[in-house]
Parts: structure tokens; C-alpha cells; sequence
């Protein structure tokens, strides 16, 4: 109880004795939930592009590292949060197929009239997420971008194509529970013999620096949308964070600190 909470945040260098950082370099890496953050560890750090700065963070990374290395197919299915929706554009710009799926009507309509996705649908207003998705992947699906858990990858399981590939970031309806929720069809894994592996954006910093100037590129030539939603002040961050496990956010959730 005696140290702030810590997340993962963009800040500017305000003073620095690390020959690898000086006043003004724009940086991300996990700070605390504060005005102002003392860091001896420098290695939890590393510059990035001040336009736009929220890309070059962790959810825009995951999102490059799971698709070139674990997940690059036909068929994706993906999500409305920080990491699916730059997960989804880029499985456009590959080719694929991209279905995605969001809580509300509005993030549907987000996901494809913004986004581009291929289609999508709001998990919410189904009965059966089975036929949901057999719906959408007649023939089955390629790819599927886990950061839900529970009844949906059940269901993604039953609808994996032959040597299919899930890659998970997260499991979103996990958090917070006592009695974690059961998955009931791990063996179309076997039959199927499909591909599911987890990650952490940690596990690809070599590509980092590729990531930067690919995603970068694309961005600046419109070829990528970036969604936010942002609260302003420090005062904001509970209701912030209690608010992604309801879906109150549209996009990534940020909370704006300080402004320059």
C-alpha cells in the first residue's frame, strides 16, 4: 500500500542521468499511477515516436507480433479493443477474410464501417455463439486472436479450420473470477490439429524496431485508423479501469495525465 499502482503509460523525460535517455525523449514502459515517476530501471523503458505515441505502446505491438508470428492465415476472427483493432487492419492488409465481434451496436459499426472489417457481430444479442460464428466461417476459420476466454473460445474451438491458428494475448472474461470458467472443447486441438500458443509482446523485442516503422508508415498513409478513448486526469483512472470489464470503452483506453 506504500508504492502507487503501476501500468503501462507514455511519458516525457523530464531529467536523466541514463546515457540512453535525455530531457524531452518521449517514452513508454510501465510508470506509475502518478504525476511524476522516479525509475532506476531504465530497461523498463524505450523510446518512442512522439506521432502518434499510443502505436508504438503495447497493445499496437502485441497486435504485430501475434499476427507476423503466430497468426498469419485467410480467415481472422478479431475484436474492438486496443489489440483487435489493429490486429483486424492488419489481417485485411494481408488479404484475409475479417470477421469481428463487439459488445454493443456501436462498436460494431465501428469495427465495419471505421476499421474495415469484412463483418462483424455483437456476441451480446446471440443465443448460440456456435452458430454465430458457423455463420460467419461457413467453411471454418484460419485465425483466431484470443483475448476473451470462456463461452467464445468454446466456441472458436468447434469452428477452427485443419491446422488452424490461436494466438492469445488475454482472457478478458477471466478477470475477476473466483471460479475460473471451464473450456469444455481442448480436444478439437488434437483433431483439428490446431495451433494454440500464448504470448507476451515481451517475448519479440527484436521486432520492435520494425514494428515502428511498419505500423508507423501505414498509419501516416492512412492505411491503419487508430481508436481511443480517452479521460482526462489522474482522478479518472478507477472508473477508467473498471470500465474496460464492462465495455464502457470504445477503442483503447487512455488516461490523459498531463497534456504539453
Amino acid at each position: 500500500m506504500s508504492k502507487p499502482i503501476e501500468g503501462f503509460g507514455v511519458a516525457k523525460v523530464v531529467d536523466s542521468d541514463h546515457p540512453n535517455f535525455k530531457p524531452g525523449d518521449i517514452v513508454a514502459g510501465f510508470v506509475g499511477w502518478e504525476e511524476y515517476s522516479m525509475l532506476k530501471n531504465a530497461d523498463r523503458l524505450r523510446k518512442i515516436q512522439r506521432h502518434p505515441p499510443q502505436l508504438s505502446c503495447m497493445p499496437g505491438f502485441t497486435a504485430y507480433a501475434g499476427f507476423y508470428e503466430l497468426a498469419s492465415l485467410l480467415s481472422c476472427m478479431a475484436a474492438s479493443g486496443a489489440v483487435g483493432q489493429i490486429v483486424g487492419q492488419l489481417d485485411k492488409l494481408y488479404g484475409c477474410y475479417v470477421v469481428g465481434s463487439a459488445g454493443t451496436k456501436q462498436k460494431v459499426d465501428l469495427l465495419k464501417n471505421k476499421l474495415g472489417f469484412d463483418e462483424a457481430f455483437n456476441y451480446k444479442e446471440e443465443n448460440d455463439l456456435d452458430a454465430a460464428l458457423k455463420r460467419h466461417f461457413p467453411e471454418g476459420m484460419d485465425i483466431y486472436f484470443e483475448n476473451v476466454g470462456g463461452a467464445m473460445l468454446d466456441a472458436v474451438l468447434l469452428n477452427m479450420r485443419i491446422q488452424g491458428r490461436i494466438a492469445v494475448c488475454g482472457m478478458a472474461t477471466q478477470h475477476g473470477y473466483h471460479d475460473h470458467e471451464g473450456i469444455h472443447n481442448l480436444f478439437t486441438l488434437i483433431t483439428k490439429r490446431v495451433r494454440m500458443e500464448g504470448f507476451l509482446e515481451s517475448d519479440y523485442l527484436d521486432l520492435f524496431p520494425q514494428f515502428v516503422e511498419n505500423v508507423s508508415n501505414l498509419y501516416k498513409q492512412g492505411k491503419i485508423v487508430y481508436i481511443e478513448d480517452a479521460n482526462e486526469g489522474l482522478e479518472s483512472t478507477p472508473a477508467a479501469l473498471a470500465g474496460l470489464f464492462t465495455g464502457k470503452n470504445v477503442g483503447k483506453q487512455v488516461v490523459c495525465v498531463a497534456r504539453e
